[in-house]
């Protein structure tokens, strides 16, 4: 992994958004949760996830497979907890 980017692993839960690859924009992006990391070589600082995509609640509704940026990822709370931004029901 790129130096000063921390590892990531399949089971950890990241933000994907705009600082991730400009495909990704809207108000808050979205969680993602690992369950692969792709070892081919690919463009510096860049990978190939596949995982799931997490509603608000922390369960998956789609699989995807995505290519990111890894720096522009974030990583999220535990799995299962409320990954909401926006403190209002």
């Amino acid at each position: 992994m790129t130096e000063g980017v921390p590892a990531l692993s399949p089971g950890d839960v990241v933000l994907v958004g705009r600082a991730a690859s400009v495909q990704f924009t809207g108000r808050s992006g979205f969680a993602f949760r690992i369950i692969a990391v792709d070892s081919r070589p690919t463009y510096a600082g860049w990978v190939w996830l596949d995982g799931y995509q997490l509603d608000g609640r922390g369960q998956a509704v789609a699989r995807r497979r995505i290519f990111v940026r890894a720096a522009g990822l974030r990583r999220a709370g535990t799995p299962g907890s409320s990954l909401r931004s926006d403190p209002r029901p």
